[in-house]
């Protein structure tokens, strides 16, 4: 079994910075991939930015250049840097860990969620 442990939303003005943090733990052989999602309210889950067990990423247009996603492998966490905030950015948040859980078997784990509120 996998647990996922997400901190560090809360409410920041507009133009302000916040970090997420999102540890994952238990029964973990590698983590092909981590991301960020985001919910507003009445809207579908998007994706906000991903990472590649080999470093590569994927940005929303709505945040390049100013959100960063990062790892540190040997604690099995993913963080959000999220500068330069707008309202708009105001959601939910939930990071996704993709886990080879077994040589053979591969499922995806989600955070529990941690809102972000951003004030105009």
């Amino acid at each position: 079994q996998v647990q996922v442990v997400e901190s560090g939303g809360g409410l920041v003005q507009s133009g302000g910075s916040l970090r997420l943090s999102c540890a994952a733990s238990g029964r973990i052989f590698s983590i092909n991939t981590q991301a960020w999602y985001r919910q507003a309210p009445g809207k579908q889950r998007e994706l906000v930015a991903a990472i590649t067990s080999g470093g590569s990423t994927n940005y929303a247009d709505s945040v390049k250049g100013r959100f960063t996603i990062s790892t540190d492998n040997a604690k099995n966490t993913v963080y959000l840097q999220m500068n330069s905030l707008k309202p708009e950015d105001t959601a939910v948040y939930y990071c996704n860990f993709i886990v080879r859980v077994t040589s053979w078997y591969t499922d995806d784990y989600w955070g529990q969620g941690t809102q972000v509120t951003v004030s105009s």
